[in-house]
């Protein structure tokens, strides 16, 4: 009996160890890595993402979250002048103080004395924002954001967002939003102004470059893509997939695809991180370590103390085929974790042009009242020891957009015809060319010549024929260049010509 009972704890035992290790196979490389490395994995916290409500805060990297543990009051030297004044404007000030604003702007002082975009405090509403971005349902404009020297600046806009629809682009500056100046606003002040609920409009001014026209866009909020991954294949069997964020779902979604046009005899894939300011950390390795061998480094993260440490590339499914990746200056953060590990530890080609440079890693802790402190406690750097940030990720093909793919967007409101001058008259002219309709000579002046063009380009996408631009024809015209844009997409083109091996030498 005594023999059975020994056989059958065993059995057992050896059930468990094997259920555990099937459990161990399961784990994403990620988070494999989380369990044995001694440092605790941080925010990749990058930039202000214009999506619930109108506008949301967005992690680009996320990791443990931690809770600040308040202890009693510790009488500190260096804390003296900040407690004299504060009790002199207590009791001399020529009315009342707020107690919560003056401690708020203190906090705030901190945070701006640090000179760094990317730390910040979140009072109790931007707090409850930023915890309710972290969500899968996102409503808003569709555009990421920056603080950058004074000026709120768009980083990115997404995919098929109403941000992108009405042609915001990368670096372009918002001076104001519905008519109130934004200049000198940290990315958490611009949001709650931004945002809003769907179906309603804000309107934003914007400056281009060092072009002195103002653009005055008015966008209405709508439902954000929650998709983060589209993919096509056609007959060369070169797979083009395009990520636009890093969420926690991104990595099942591209494995679903990748897995999908495997079967159908995928040859080579091109993965378009263009536009993309980021995402989970956690998302970028996991699909990072599709495609590099075991054992060779993803990223490393050097902290304040200690020398960088390296994430390693796990086991696991693998794509062992030719790999091209695309980044534009809208490319940031676990964008270009992922270009960066693609491109030094799997030998991948980076076509397009430099990414947005961002290389240091944050963390975010909560405080009792609900408020939150964001702030930098480290840099990540490239597997071969390269620190991007500010620099970005310089590709090995550099290819330039068309100059059509930067003209000033036209407001739908304003009617354009016969006998108007201005720069619209110009941008318009230039859509017009561009798609194949005849214009004469480019210039400001609307014409008899311009309003043939535009006739022409009414019937052919019917559309009421009134020969003046406005409305549905302005959205026509900027939906004809966008659909052109991607047709002709040079860096694709390259792309395509690299993995089939008929790029010029």
């Amino acid at each position: 009996m005594d023999n059975q009972n020994q056989q059958g704890n065993e059995q057992s035992e050896q059930k468990e160890h094997e259920e555990q290790q099937e459990q161990q196979e399961q784990i994403k490389p990620a988070k494999k890595y989380l369990r044995i490395k001694p440092f605790a994995f941080i925010m990749l916290m990058f930039l202000t993402i214009l999506l619930t409500s109108g506008v949301t805060i967005f992690a680009l990297t996320f990791g443990d979250q931690k809770v600040v543990e308040v202890a009693a009051p510790v009488e500190r030297d260096e804390f003296s002048k900040l407690y004299d004044a504060y009790d002199e404007l207590k009791e001399k000030y020529y009315i009342e103080i707020d107690d919560s604003e003056v401690i708020t702007g203190a906090i705030n002082g901190m945070f701006d004395a640090l000179e760094d975009p990317y730390s910040d405090y979140m009072d109790e509403v931007e707090a409850e924002q930023f915890n309710t971005d972290l969500s899968s349902s996102f409503q808003g404009i569709g555009a990421e954001i920056q603080e950058r020297n004074g000026n709120i600046v768009v980083v990115s806009p997404i995919r098929n967002s109403p941000a992108e629809k009405a042609g915001l682009l990368p670096e372009d500056v918002i001076l104001t939003v519905d008519g109130k100046s934004i200049q000198g606003m940290s990315a958490s002040e611009a949001v709650l102004l931004i945002r809003g609920e769907k179906g309603t409009p804000v309107a934003l001014t914007i400056q281009r470059g060092a072009n002195d026209d103002i653009i005055e866009v008015t966008i209405i909020r709508d439902d954000i893509p929650i998709e983060t991954v589209y993919g096509e294949m056609g007959e060369d069997k070169i797979a083009h997939i395009q990520i636009t964020s890093f969420s926690e779902k991104t990595y099942d979604e591209l494995l679903t695809i990748l897995n999908q046009y495997e079967k159908d005899g995928m040859k080579s894939i091109v993965l378009d991180v263009r536009q993309n300011p980021g995402g989970f950390l956690t998302s970028a390795i996991d699909i990072a370590n599709l495609f590099i061998d075991e054992g060779k480094p993803i990223v490393q993260v050097q902290e304040r103390n200690g020398p960088p440490q390296a994430m390693l590339a796990e086991g696991g499914k693998k794509f062992n085929l030719p790999v091209v990746v695309l980044i534009d200056n809208g490319s940031a953060s676990a964008s270009e974790i992922l270009a960066g590990a693609l491109s030094e530890s799997a030998g991948a080609k980076i076509v397009g042009l430099t990414s947005f440079g961002k290389g240091t890693v944050q963390t975010v802790s909560y405080l009792p009242d609900g408020s939150n402190l964001k702030y930098t406690t480290g840099k990540w750097l490239t597997p071969n020891g390269n620190w991007i940030n500010e620099k970005g990720i310089k590709p090995d093909e550099e290819v330039p957009y068309p100059e059509y793919a930067s003209l000033t967007y036209i407001d739908p409101k304003t009617e354009i015809k016969v006998g108007n001058v201005s720069s619209a008259v110009n941008s318009a002219e230039q859509m017009l060319n561009v798609l194949g309709y005849e214009v004469g000579t480019i210039d400001d002046a609307f014409d008899q010549q311009t309003k043939e063009a535009v006739l022409a380009f009414q019937k052919e996408h019917n559309l009421e024929q009134s020969g003046t631009i406005v409305g549905e024809t302005t959205y026509a015209l900027m939906d004809a260049l966008r659909e052109k844009m991607e047709k002709d997409d040079p860096h694709l083109q390259k792309a395509k010509q690299l993995l089939s091996g008929t790029a010029k030498k």
